[in-house]
């Protein structure tokens, strides 16, 4: 494992600069995160495919963090608060739960200095250590933090870690554990599975802890609406919220670079609605995006629409 760092990543930070007035770019605003900075969107990158490779899928998401620097960068500046650039967690040796628990201290630290992480994968072995993260920061003034999970994603990811490693198809299964043993709420929701993706016994298990999920078939526009009630209810429950997107949810023509293209998906204009309804919730804390996997993209369509929805998602609320 190494660790990039913020000032030596800010050099990849290129693109267009336009002449006229008010024409700001994202390369021209980020800057390296410092103890004083004042609060702001913090974005971390995890390149990481330890998990995926553990679970037998597609290596190739290590590089997605950069990929997805690279598509940002151009990207017009419509924010108000301050972007930073927090570095990279490497994980280049399969040492999958140092990695971890380095991301997950490094987010709680960004956390505790004021500001939001959007933290770039990176596989969906990510998750654990995002929540984990969040979880430290909380636990310190909070004795039972009531987070809720929203997954956008193909896959429950609730594979039994007692039966396997841990790897990219466990994290919520992990987390699930964690909550047991503190005895806190686990309030997980994920939309898009696909019963061509999940087992039986995945299916059971959700049901056993109480999961919230939408299948692909469900989500259509004809059924935003219900999605959207089904959403509020569930946000309602909680006080802070943790949002993962795994870009294997979208159809494969709008998503190919992911270690496993969806023969289905949700398309952008479902699931655009209910991110914007989670960034006006005013509850959440933390966002990342998983899966992403430059060398099985085409034409960068994976890397674009990961960066869109990071665009959406850091806009003021509207």
């Amino acid at each position: 494992m190494k660790i990039n760092t913020a000032e030596a990543l800010i050099q990849n930070w290129t693109g267009r600069t336009d002449p006229e007035a008010d024409s700001w770019r994202w390369h021209q605003k980020i800057q390296p995160v410092q103890s004083d900075s004042p609060a702001g969107m913090a974005l971390i990158g995890f390149a990481c495919d330890a998990g995926v490779q553990r679970n037998h899928g597609r290596p190739g998401a290590i590089h997605g963090p950069q990929a997805l620097r690279k598509q940002l960068a151009n990207l017009p500046w419509l924010q108000t608060v301050p972007l930073y650039e927090c570095g990279d967690i490497v994980c280049d040796d399969g040492d999958l739960e140092t990695a971890q628990q380095q991301l997950a201290s490094h987010i709680a630290a960004q956390l505790q200095a004021g500001h939001q992480p959007i933290v770039l994968g990176g596989g969906h072995e990510i998750a654990f250590a995002s929540w984990s993260g969040l979880a430290k920061h909380l636990a310190a003034t909070e004795s039972q933090p009531r987070i809720g999970i929203i997954n956008f994603d193909a896959h429950f990811d609730l594979r039994d870690p007692q039966c396997q490693a841990a790897s990219s198809g466990t994290p919520f299964a992990q987390i699930a554990e964690v909550c047991a043993h503190k005895h806190w709420m686990f309030h997980y929701a994920c939309f898009g599975v696909s019963r061509m993706s999940n087992t039986l016994a995945l299916f059971n298990r959700a049901d056993a802890l109480g999961v919230c999920y939408a299948e692909d078939l469900q989500m259509t526009a004809p059924q935003l609406s219900l999605l959207q009630q089904r959403l509020d209810r569930f946000m309602q429950a909680c006080d802070h919220l943790y949002l993962t997107i795994d870009l294997d949810v979208f159809p494969a023509s709008q998503a190919p670079g992911v270690s496993a293209p969806a023969a289905r998906g949700v398309s952008l204009e479902v699931i655009e609605p209910l991110l914007i309804q989670i960034r006006n919730s005013g509850k959440l804390r933390l966002m990342d995006l998983a899966e992403l996997n430059p060398e099985l993209d085409i034409d960068a369509h994976t890397a674009r629409l990961a960066a869109r929805l990071i665009h959406q998602m850091t806009l003021t609320q509207q």
